[in-house]
């Protein structure tokens, strides 16, 4: 057997895969190595299930982002559902369709970014599959979480006159991932080498979801997996209301605003777009004293009052004084 290739096998590489996981948690009663997990369901709870691919050539391109980072993202943006759900992650599977010529330290590298973001939340991988393609690297990751039955999070929800929040800030990764193509990596001292990062390695808010499940503190809930622009039409879709956004309120990126300026782009018509992986929610004005206790509960993490929800069913981004419509988002087969 060499190291160079994939060519040690299916089994062989099955075997690798599972020396490097850690102890799996009692609630798993068989993990990998059957022709299925089993798992213990969790207490007075509700299972949340979300699965999603990265594929080559679509979500991430081999020149720009190295293996450990695609595993990151990979698991990334599973968590980033479950925490618009307000779930907590418990269990994952993990696809892998790898084309020749993938070399096992680039597995083992893919590998180090997935279980680096299990660890840091606890989820336990309880199997998966190996396949070879002729056609581009796929990863595909089914992840499971859990939630009180009263404490799920969804997009439907937000009625006229609740307020929009934003967590964190926008344009970061779209400023990431347009800087390594045009720039290469940047230098840590720069400001762009944060941007860099959160493309790479989004961080899920997981426990902010948490905090605003447990707390009651949300209406409605969605992630910017696809950015704002996307997720604001559609809570307003799902809740059958509209939603009016103060463009000078929405929190660009410092350094993403510098890049932006820089090049004569509008900041913020520029994030829309950008896949920040934060949350955009909608809470009760009665219940801004549940938001309170949910953000200091959930962190460092800033949030930011962007919008209301109003009765009238449409989408604006009201900007200088002038409204105008949201724009739309990114979608597959537009």
């Amino acid at each position: 057997m060499t190291q160079a290739g994939l060519e040690l096998g299916e089994h062989a590489l099955i075997s690798r895969i599972r020396a490097r996981l850690p102890t799996l948690p009692p609630w798993v009663l068989i993990g990998p190595g059957d022709d299925a997990a089993v798992l213990e369901p969790a207490r007075n709870a509700l299972d949340v299930l979300s699965v999603d691919s990265l594929v080559e050539g679509v979500h991430f391109d081999r020149a720009l982002a190295p293996f450990s980072a695609v595993g990151f993202r990979a698991l990334a943006v599973n968590l980033s559902d479950l925490a618009a759900m307000g779930a907590e992650p418990r269990a994952a599977l993990l696809a892998l369709a790898l084309p020749p010529g993938t070399r096992v330290d680039e597995l083992d590298a893919f590998l180090d970014g997935w279980l680096e973001l299990a660890l840091r939340h606890r989820v336990a991988l309880v199997g998966g599959n190996l396949t070879s393609t002729r056609g581009p690297m796929i990863a595909t990751v089914t992840v499971t979480g859990s939630v009180g039955s009263r404490q799920v999070l969804r997009r439907a929800g937000a009625r006229p006159g609740d307020e929009v929040y934003l967590s964190g800030d926008i344009g970061a990764a779209a400023v990431g991932l347009e800087s390594l193509r045009t720039a290469g990596p940047a230098a840590p001292d720069d400001g762009l080498a944060e941007c860099q990062a959160r493309y790479l390695r989004p961080e899920p808010r997981v426990r902010l979801g948490l905090a605003l499940a447990r707390n009651r503190a949300a209406s409605a809930c969605m992630d910017l997996s696809d950015g704002l622009a996307d997720a604001v039409h559609q809570v307003a879709d799902a809740s059958g209301v509209g939603l009016k956004i103060e463009a000078g309120q929405l929190p660009v990126h410092q350094a993403a605003r510098a890049w932006f300026e820089s090049r004569g782009a509008d900041p913020v018509g520029a994030s829309l777009a950008s896949d920040d992986y934060e949350l955009l929610f909608t809470c009760r004005p009665r219940h801004r004293g549940r938001l309170r206790t949910a953000i200091q509960r959930a962190g460092s993490v800033r949030i930011t009052r962007v919008g209301v929800v109003t009765a009238e069913r449409a989408v604006v981004l009201r900007h200088d004084g002038h409204e105008e419509p949201f724009p739309t988002g990114f979608a597959h087969f537009r």
